[in-house]
């Protein structure tokens, strides 16, 4: 390796930046291929990882600002400060369910720090009226990605690392 390679390969790596993701719902990560609508399953909006959900709220999974919030409650976007798109959607055909099962907590456009609650659910009533309750958490904007790690794992909304972006 030449001398410019090395310093171009060194300039390259301080400007990359790690960004973990957090989980936004306590519960088990599990591949975005076990969901099942082909939106997430091939990876058409994005590419990311899906979590069977055990509890009860739908919390940010980075710092940021929450750009949309369906008004159905079942899915929104959040930006982070390093503008990482990142999209979680609540179970499968939930859309259809018209918002019940959910609560929204937090505003459009509003500032949250992770762990912050952006949706409350009620888990019982989605097992029993949804499609599935797989929640898809894409990271929209993947092509500023240079590399995602994907954990697996039992998870804690807020505090359990879900994935691990080089931008």
């Amino acid at each position: 390796m030449n001398l410019f390679s090395k310093l171009f390969n060194k300039t390259s790596n301080l400007l990359s930046k790690k960004i973990k993701i957090f989980a936004p719902i306590s519960g088990t990560i599990v591949s975005l291929k076990s969901v099942p609508d082909e939106v997430f399953s091939k990876k058409i909006i994005g590419d990311g990882i899906a979590i069977n959900p055990s509890g009860k709220k739908i919390v940010a999974p980075i710092e940021g600002t929450i750009g949309k919030i369906f008004k159905t409650m079942h899915a929104f976007s959040i930006i982070s400060n390093e503008q990482i798109e990142i999209f979680v959607h609540f179970g499968i055909d939930t859309i259809l369910l018209n918002g019940k099962g959910f609560k929204q907590i937090a505003q459009e456009n509003q500032h949250v720090n992770i762990g912050e609650t952006i949706i409350e659910y009620d888990l019982k009533f989605l097992h029993n009226h949804a499609k599935s309750v797989l929640t898809p958490i894409v990271i929209s904007n993947i092509d500023q990605i240079k590399t995602i790690t994907k954990y697996s794992g039992v998870v804690t909304a807020g505090k359990t690392p879900i994935m691990l972006l080089t931008k």
